[in-house]
């Protein structure tokens, strides 16, 4: 069974922000942010032709500054939000704003990449509003609501957790709750993640190398891994079909997955890279399916099987496991798959600051390393079969 090979598309310019375009469910849509310290920054609008396997883009200008992330709105295609630098007052900052794309975009404005004539006059994005936060600190992240009606989004802000209501135009951003991590030292979030579970009442952070969990509904702590990690914690997600398990990566090449009802160890350690793991993401509708991106230039797809919602190659209910009567199935059906490497992804030549999977294939995820090369992989098709079937 002869596997797809992989697509590549380069940008002229550095960078690592990376999301798909999460109100998008049919078309195969990531966004880039661009990093150059000399020239305008770019949005790229990337778009999949999954049958033919091409790739079209279409460009818009962020002149703000250089992007260190973004993150789509799950509610409206053409919104999304940014974390940029901009030079104050003779020192850096890093500000969030919420944007729209101009109408344009969508109407077929796509250029082949390969097209000569294409980059000449890319549109503006418009600013929607500023997510104000300068007596706050620096902004590290935005995180939308997920699954929300695109009117209440997270940022992270040195050790400030701002949780923000947007009007029904987004054009306004008032601060309606904030949690501050207190400690010794110069405290700073550097990754969050806001649960889909708990009616998106919970939020987890992670800062030098301890993980916490935060209700927002009352802005307090509600657990504390204090060392998940030797080193820095790089970033998090939340397993979509399992509310109590969480993904962690860091500065000591390891991929640790989490049952935050018991913080003292965690439940799978992973320990196949042999540098920063910069970005993990579970599948969202198989979730054994785990990528991860390092600065050692690869990607690897895990099949992370025992601790899935699918520990026996199907969906497994508590009810399932204590109904004595009714399992007559062999011995052989009930044991629980092996966990394994899937595949490693070799395409990159500098670090791979982040990985996604699309928002409208399950199957088909992207992954964005600092030089600006952005590859389209998918996953193996013998065990997309063996998962379906």
């Amino acid at each position: 069974m002869e596997d797809d090979a992989p697509v590549i598309y380069g940008l002229e310019f550095q960078a690592r922000a990376l999301t798909s375009q999460t109100a998008e469910s049919d078309a195969i849509r990531f966004l880039v942010g661009t990093q150059s310290l000399k020239f305008d920054n770019q949005i790229h609008i990337i778009d999949f032709d999954d049958e033919n396997n091409i790739i079209s883009k279409s460009v818009l200008q962020h002149q703000a500054g250089e992007i260190w992330h973004i993150s789509a709105s799950p509610a409206d295609k053409a919104v999304l939000t940014t974390c940029y630098n901009k030079t104050s007052e003779s020192r850096v900052v890093t500000c969030g704003a919420v944007w729209r794309m101009p109408p344009e975009w969508e109407s077929g404005s796509h250029e082949s990449p390969d097209d000569p004539h294409n980059s000449h006059n890319p549109q503006n994005l418009e600013l929607l509003c500023h997510l104000d936060n300068s007596s706050h600190g620096n902004a590290s992240c935005v995180l939308w609501e997920p699954m929300g009606d695109g009117k209440h989004v997270i940022s992270l802000a040195d050790n400030h957790a701002l949780l923000w209501d947007l009007t029904e135009s987004s054009t306004q951003a008032t601060i309606s709750s904030s949690a501050t991590l207190e400690g010794k030292g110069q405290l700073k979030f550097t990754a969050g993640k806001w649960s889909p579970h708990h009616n998106c009442t919970q939020l987890a952070t992670a800062n030098d190398t301890a993980i916490r969990g935060w209700d927002l509904r009352t802005m307090s702590q509600i657990y504390c891994i204090e060392n998940a990690h030797g080193q820095l914690v790089r970033d998090l997600d939340f397993n979509p079909n399992k509310q109590y398990y969480l993904a962690s990566c860091g500065d000591d090449c390891k991929v640790k997955f989490w049952d935050v009802r018991n913080i003292n160890e965690p439940v799978k350690t992973l320990e196949e890279h042999s540098h920063w793991v910069w970005s993990v993401r579970f599948n969202h509708s198989h979730d054994q399916l785990v990528l991860t991106g390092s600065s050692d230039s690869r990607v690897i797809l895990s099949n992370m099987v025992s601790i899935s919602s699918e520990p026996f190659g199907h969906l497994v209910d508590d009810d399932d496991l204590s109904d004595g009567e009714d399992n007559h199935q062999d011995e052989k059906t009930q044991e629980p798959l092996q966990d394994s490497i899937i595949s490693t992804y070799e395409e990159h030549e500098d670090s791979v600051y982040a990985v996604e999977w699309s928002s409208a294939d399950p199957w088909l995820f992207a992954s964005l390393s600092y030089d600006g090369r952005l590859v389209i992989n998918r996953v193996p098709r013998a065990l997309k079969y063996h998962i379906l079937l």
